[in-house]
């Protein structure tokens, strides 16, 4: 089996980004399962490992289209330049090598350098600051790669739960939803459970949009001209999908772990429940789109950066994760083919 080549990029640089990096990477039985390539600098990784600490951590430095060692973790130097490093500062050179590190990161996707990404955390101001044009990688992704639209999706383990409207004001979350946006967003879940996480027939849970799932009207009419009717039509073609439930109760109750997949209608009623049972450990996965990309679910988390405190379990997965979905897709696209190949035959012989 060949190993898959995942770049890193190195989010905010005075955030733990590269300390959660160097941290798990130092591990040598990372290199038996994959080959991580980190977007960054030679400088800029040394830097943070002398605050790590780490002997056993070791790089091999190379230039942006030069071959990768399989036997050590590479470093792919983006810039030339001297960086002012201020731990836990939230500072415009934050964002702008962050913006640098993931530019370069998306290119060698683009040309098949890497086979998936994991992204290190940002600060979205400093982000704003060095003009970056997007409210988040997900969004950034979405739209380098040609897509309209993305699933941004939670993992944990069996805990699998996306978002239809993610970073948008609660204001407009009511306004935005549509039927379409929907059953756009559940096609999306329901295709990467079966491609990315191998799951023949999925079940999947939609929640309601308003307290209560509305009861019956009392409290909104979202749920009976929104989500229902794509319920029902779902149902017809064959998706295996209830509710919808009152977002609430179907958490306290556990209701999620008789499901593949929830579907939230917006960021906080997924991400509230989902954080309080797997932070630290989740994963934000990109569904949706033709490339593998995940991130740990925490942000860069100022307040200890630099203090060698950072917890690497959730960017621990999120790597393991774009490893197994990246291997997941190629079985998947590899058994699609074979079965295109002998319905030709078939029709052939016909």
């Amino acid at each position: 089996m060949k190993k898959i080549k995942v770049g890193i990029s190195i989010g905010d640089i005075n955030g733990v980004g590269l300390e959660i990096i160097i941290k798990t990477l130092a591990n040598p039985d990372i290199l038996k399962t994959c080959i991580p390539v980190i977007y960054g600098s030679s400088k800029i990784v040394s830097y943070h490992k002398n605050i790590v600490g780490l002997d056993q951590f070791n790089f091999h430095s190379v230039r942006s289209g030069d071959r990768f060692r399989d036997d050590k973790v590479n470093v792919v130097n983006c810039w030339d330049e001297n960086v002012n490093i201020t731990l836990g500062k939230l500072t415009e050179e934050g964002g702008k090598f962050a913006y640098i590190s993931l530019d370069k990161a998306v290119n060698a996707l683009k040309e098949n350098q890497i086979d998936a990404l994991v992204t290190a955390p940002i600060n979205k101001k400093a982000m704003q600051m060095a003009n970056f044009p997007h409210p988040g990688h997900t969004e950034y992704l979405t739209k380098e790669f040609g897509f309209k639209q993305s699933l941004m999706l939670m993992v944990k383990d069996d805990l699998r739960v996306g978002v239809v409207t993610g970073h948008i004001p609660v204001k407009e979350i009511a306004q935005t939803l549509t039927k379409d946006l929907v059953k756009a967003k559940l096609k999306m879940l329901n295709n990467s459970l079966k491609k990315d996480f191998g799951i023949e027939r999925p079940t999947i849970a939609l929640l309601g949009l308003n307290p209560h799932a509305s009861d019956d009207g009392v409290m909104g009419e979202e749920e009976e001209k929104i989500i229902r009717p794509v319920i029902i039509e779902a149902k017809k073609k064959g998706v295996i999908v209830m509710g919808p439930y009152p977002a609430d109760g179907f958490f306290g109750a556990m209701e999620y772990k008789k499901f593949d997949g929830v579907l939230a209608m917006y960021h906080d009623q997924g991400l509230v429940p989902f954080k309080t049972l797997a932070f630290g450990e989740g994963v934000n996965f990109t569904a949706g789109i033709n490339i593998v990309r995940t991130s740990p679910d925490h942000g860069t988390a100022y307040d200890i950066a630099g203090k060698n405190e950072a917890r690497i379990d959730s960017f621990r997965q999120a790597l393991f994760l774009a490893v197994d979905v990246a291997r997941n897709r190629e079985e998947y696209d590899d058994a699609h083919e074979d079965q295109m190949k002998r319905k030709a035959k078939a029709a052939e012989e016909g």
